[in-house]
């Protein structure tokens, strides 16, 4: 049976978001094509009429949890920029983010599947990371006065790379007690200042 062009994007998108959000909690290769189209709510068969491949998908999924992702850290910086950088490192190092990776960070869930696939997985990652730095730089504090933009840019580097750190070591220890020190040592030094 043919489908609207209408019902093609909507299937297209459900298959993108609920892809995203396997990636994140099962990694590339915990899920395959079939279980992937089946919590889409639509056939394995009907999957090659819209991607070339899985890489296909888990690149365009990839780039979907990427755009959601800043539009979170957007939305905080828009509501209050005072206490965007606070609010961003506060809501990301928790055992809540730890334990639902399907809708967290894609850096912390999805950043080594992305490193192990072709390079054209690559760009749009990069794009998103160059972002979350830019915001990160313009939510710092001015600080000293020899705090120039090169120093902003190397700090919201070291904030986004402990953040995303502090979450991949958190979900890797069976230790409870540990994961739980994990997130609440790089939250305290991070906002410390």
């Amino acid at each position: 049976m043919k489908v609207s062009r209408e019902q093609a994007a909507l299937n297209r998108e459900r298959i993108v978001e609920v892809a995203a959000r396997l990636f994140r909690e099962k990694g590339y290769d915990g899920i395959g094509v079939a279980d992937l189209m089946k919590n889409a709510g639509l056939t394995h068969g009907g999957f090659y009429g819209h991607f070339a491949s899985k890489e296909d998908l888990m690149i365009e999924a990839c780039q979907h949890a990427l755009e959601k992702s800043l539009e979170g850290w957007q939305a905080k910086v828009a509501s209050d920029p005072q206490r965007a950088l606070p609010a961003i490192i506060d809501n990301y190092l928790t055992p809540k983010h730890r334990d639902q990776p399907g809708g967290g960070c894609p850096a912390a869930a999805m950043g080594v599947d992305v490193a192990r696939m072709s390079p054209g997985a690559r760009p749009a990652f990069t794009k998103a990371t160059q972002q979350q730095f830019a915001l990160l730089q313009g939510l710092l504090p001015d600080g000293a006065p020899d705090c120039t933009q090169e120093r902003r840019r190397q700090q919201a580097i070291a904030t986004f790379a402990a953040m995303v750190g502090a979450m991949v070591l958190a979900r890797s220890v069976d230790d409870e007690a540990l994961s739980a020190e994990i997130l609440d040592a790089v939250k305290a030094q991070l906002l410390q200042d």
